[in-house]
């Protein structure tokens, strides 16, 4: 992208970096086994799948309850996730594309809800050269830099309602800071792009399927609390027979998973006034202890995610090994911790914007 280029780092960004990786070393050099990367992931990788499957098989044959399969599934779908992550950074079969690919596969159609993830590897990369500016679709798009009340809370649970509700903004945004010099024609025409396929065509119709499942109950229950009932044609009941299970067994998991890791993710990024290419200023640690619900269905991510900012070579369980150690460099370097003043400032680190 045309974006200036994100400055280098600091001197405190780089004693970061040089602890957090001789952390890293050390925890390498003691269990030898991490030495196995790609036989680790495709480990995971099939471990996760196999569990989403069983849990899917157990509730069609009436052995499980369907809340116990929304709540295993969306725990192994955030295995998928953080799997996704590594595979975008290369972490895996780097040098076998074909099984790299399938693993990336994989991780989308069982989290049919997310971003296309060839498309989020651009993004991504993008987010961590420009982390908190104004072209960081990755972060905005999953409400980063917001201010907080229903309309956010709902778009942090609902992506393909963030779409909807702010579909003005996906069409002018992009000419705004075209107009502004922050980004070039290219740059428009692939904002553009990303748009038009990055939840297309899966993550649309999985959310079509959610929505009208949504909408049938609720409107049945206020019916219900009416002392009524809906008059349904029967070719929309029908739909029940096969859409319930798919609820239960992929889209409520996965949209349970969602609601976490965006809550997450979405608070602990700073957006706007943040020193441009300033890893210490690009996010917080957030793992308040009122947030482990959350952390349970996003692996953790309020508690390590910042450690990746700094370190992007290691693999997500890497960084849990690393993290009670990467915690103390962080917060003797600056990093903060639990800055619970971002759901007030909108993501600013500073209650008003720095003069310039």
């Amino acid at each position: 992208m045309a974006t200036a280029p994100a400055r280098g780092k600091s001197a405190t960004d780089k004693t970061v970096q040089r602890d957090i990786i001789a952390i890293s070393d050390d925890i390498r050099q003691r269990h030898g086994w991490l030495k196995h990367q790609n036989a680790i992931g495709f480990g995971i990788f099939a471990i996760a799948i196999a569990g989403c499957t069983l849990n899917a098989v157990l509730y069609l044959q009436g052995l499980m309850p369907g809340w116990a399969v929304i709540l295993l599934t969306a725990f192994w779908t955030s295995l998928l996730h953080e799997l996704e992550h590594d595979l975008i950074h290369w972490m895996y079969f780097k040098n076998n594309k074909v099984v790299h690919h399938l693993m990336m596969l994989g991780v989308y159609l069982w989290r049919p809800t997310t971003i296309n993830p060839w498309v989020r590897r651009h993004l991504h990369f993008h987010h961590h050269k420009h982390s908190g500016s104004e072209t960081d679709l990755e972060e905005r798009g999953i409400t980063n830099g917001e201010k907080w009340g229903l309309k956010r809370l709902i778009m942090v649970g609902d992506n393909m309602l963030a779409v909807y509700l702010r579909a003005v903004k996906y069409l002018t945004e992009p000419v705004r800071l075209y107009r502004r010099g922050v980004i070039d024609r290219k740059d428009l025409k692939n904002f553009r792009l990303i748009g038009l396929v990055s939840y297309n065509p899966l993550g649309v119709i999985v959310h079509a399927i959610w929505h009208f499942f949504v909408v049938y109950h609720l409107l049945n229950g206020a019916a219900w609390l009416a002392g009524s009932s809906i008059p349904w044609p029967e070719v929309v009941s029908a739909q029940l027979s096969w859409i319930t299970p798919l609820v239960v067994v992929l889209i409520a998991p996965n949209m349970l998973r969602t609601f976490c890791l965006h809550f997450i993710s979405s608070n602990m990024h700073y957006y706007g006034d943040n020193e441009p290419g300033k890893i210490t200023e690009q996010c917080q640690v957030l793992n308040v202890w009122w947030l482990w619900p959350l952390q349970a269905f996003c692996f953790n991510f309020g508690s390590t995610h910042a450690i990746h900012h700094f370190v992007v070579r290691d693999p997500f369980y890497v960084r849990q090994m690393t993290a009670k150690r990467a915690h103390e460099v962080l917060r003797e370097n600056g990093v903060r911790f639990n800055d619970l003043g971002t759901f007030r400032r909108a993501n600013r680190m500073h209650e008003k914007p720095q003069a310039a």
